[in-house]
């Protein structure tokens, strides 16, 4: 009897201990598989961009406008309700198709490429702007302004050359890390949920956190939840915006000067490290929607924005996209590494 009892006492060690292998095993490969896939997700936005139709960003945009049109009220409490159904949907999708592939790896990898493709956006950042400066550089400014509005808000009648330049260059800081940054920042942390919760959020704060009469309660929500997802991508490409670009110090003396000075938290610290780096000044008036806003100048020692700033500005957002997947990927590995330490 003895022997049975030691055999069963050593057989549920045994299973105990497989057991713990066999989970450490599998967190080890969903953090190979974050890195992985975030590399092959960002070389495919590299080679083919967005397509012109059929984005998924696109899809969940139409989906979100008919969950708006249902659920639309001028009160901030439906405007909750809007952002947790749009925002708490797409990220339980996400789950569930990430649960459905757990364990195989090859799918498991398949699916976070694929997601990170459809979240980030830094290619198609890039071509737009580029295709701005290019008119800008020729003197066509009519077709520089029927581009502008795919980049950013901006009025571009209200825009002359210098003005369309710094405009460009504003969104592609902003942008790098509401469109690549800060997807795979919370990639990093959750997973496929975590990249599809933050560009359902970035979309909704796109499509309804404004300030306008129709949105200023209804947005509200979007407009907060955002500046929460947004805070950490933000930092980071501020931080690696300095390393980076050719002034790391300007970089980091505007971000502490001025970044606080921006009406936005996120972009405040994004744009002041980019005119930094690039040493160039930022901010001042602008246009939206029929609406003249005085924003203060980051950077203000810096030289007027000119065209070739554009081109600048797209290779600083392409070497911060570059080390962000190097942060991102390598920290999931490190901290693999710790975890099966440990155990």
């Amino acid at each position: 009897m003895r022997g049975n009892h030691t055999d069963i006492a050593r057989g549920r060690v045994l299973t105990g201990r497989v057991t713990s292998a066999g989970t450490g095993k599998h967190r080890a490969s969903g953090h190979r598989v974050f890195a992985y896939g975030a590399a092959a997700g960002l070389a495919v936005d590299l080679l083919l961009a967005d397509p012109r139709r059929g984005h998924p960003v696109a899809a969940f945009g139409r989906a979100a406008a008919r969950v708006e049109s249902a659920l639309w009220r001028d009160h901030r409490g439906w405007g909750v309700l809007h952002a947790a159904v749009c925002a708490g949907g797409a990220a339980g999708a996400a789950a569930l198709a990430e649960r459905a592939v757990r364990g195989r790896r090859t799918a498991a990898v398949a699916l976070t490429a694929a997601s990170v493709w459809a979240v980030v956006g830094g290619t198609t950042l890039g071509r737009e702007a580029r295709a701005i400066g290019g008119a800008l550089a020729v003197g066509d400014l009519e077709v520089a302004r029927e581009r502008l509005p795919h980049l950013c808000g901006r009025d571009p009648q209200a825009l002359d050359g210098p003005g369309m330049a710094r405009a460009v260059v504003e969104s592609v800081a902003e942008n790098t890390s509401d469109a690549v940054v800060g997807a795979l920042v919370w990639g990093a942390f959750g997973g496929v949920p975590g990249l599809v919760a933050f560009r359902a959020v970035n979309t909704l704060d796109a499509m309804v956190g404004h300030k306008s009469p129709r949105y200023r309660r209804f947005g509200w929500a979007s407009a907060r939840l955002d500046d929460v997802a947004g805070w950490p991508g933000a930092r980071l490409t501020a931080a690696l915006a300095a390393v980076a670009g050719g002034d790391p110090r300007g970089a980091v003396r505007a971000w502490r000067a001025d970044a606080a000075k921006h009406p936005s938290p996120n972009a405040g610290p994004v744009e002041a490290s980019f005119a930094g780096a690039l040493g160039i000044r930022l901010g001042g008036t602008l246009s939206y929607g029929g609406r003249v806003e005085h924003r203060p100048v980051l950077n203000a020692g810096g030289r007027e924005v000119d065209v070739a700033d554009i081109e600048r500005a797209v290779r600083l957002s392409r070497r911060v996209s570059v080390l962000t997947l190097a942060v991102c990927a390598g920290g999931r590995l490190a901290y693999g590494a710790i975890k099966r330490r440990r155990t």
